[in-house]
């Protein structure tokens, strides 16, 4: 496979840190009531950290999937599974921005909020969104309700998205022998 035929390294490195990441802050958010008393706070103050790192590495896979053309898709695929193909890439970014800034607006209309300071990794204070944490309490509260049942469906959303991701490149990988995973599979490469 060609360099052409292949995302790039920085681009392959930070698909599958964000997949990961997804992957682990689905576990956590999914768990968090199952966990002890005295770690479901800890748990979701991680989930919450993770859910701003991917934000941060999701933007900054935009901006650099802007400067650096993705390859192309083999023009031997009918035009409908291109066409999904696109779609569900569309929808993975949306819902991969939409997500964490979902959760972070329910964070902010927390009644909580103030007494509970946000500290990504327990280390490095992170703000709360001013506009959303200072309204008031009666406002705030159906707010919390509201911004947590978007951040809940964008989460099925993703799933599903995944999902289509996931089978989509097996399918082409197995199914239709294309070396589909190879485009993104950590490998040596020439070139960033």
């Amino acid at each position: 496979m060609t360099n052409r035929e292949r995302y790039t390294r920085t681009a392959i490195g930070l698909h599958w840190i964000i997949a990961a990441l997804i992957v682990a802050n689905a576990a956590l958010g999914l768990s968090a009531e199952l966990w002890p008393d005295e770690w479901v706070r800890p748990v979701v103050n991680l989930h919450k950290s993770i859910g701003v790192t991917v934000l941060g590495l999701v933007l900054l896979r935009v901006l650099w999937r802007v400067g650096h053309t993705p390859p192309p898709l083999p023009t031997d695929y009918p035009r409908w599974e291109r066409l999904s193909a696109h779609a569900v890439h569309a929808a993975l970014y949306l819902i991969m921005i939409a997500l964490p800034l979902s959760g972070w607006m329910h964070d902010s209309a927390w009644k909580d909020w103030e007494s509970h300071p946000m500290r990504l990794y327990d280390a490095v204070p992170w703000p709360r969104i001013g506009v959303i944490a200072n309204l008031p309490a009666d406002v705030k509260e159906r707010l919390h309700d509201q911004f947590g049942a978007l951040h809940r469906w964008l989460g099925y959303g993703l799933y599903a998205a995944l999902a289509a991701h996931v089978i989509g490149a097996l399918k082409h990988q197995f199914l239709d022998r294309e070396p589909e995973l190879q485009r993104m599979w950590p490998a040596r490469r020439t070139g960033n």
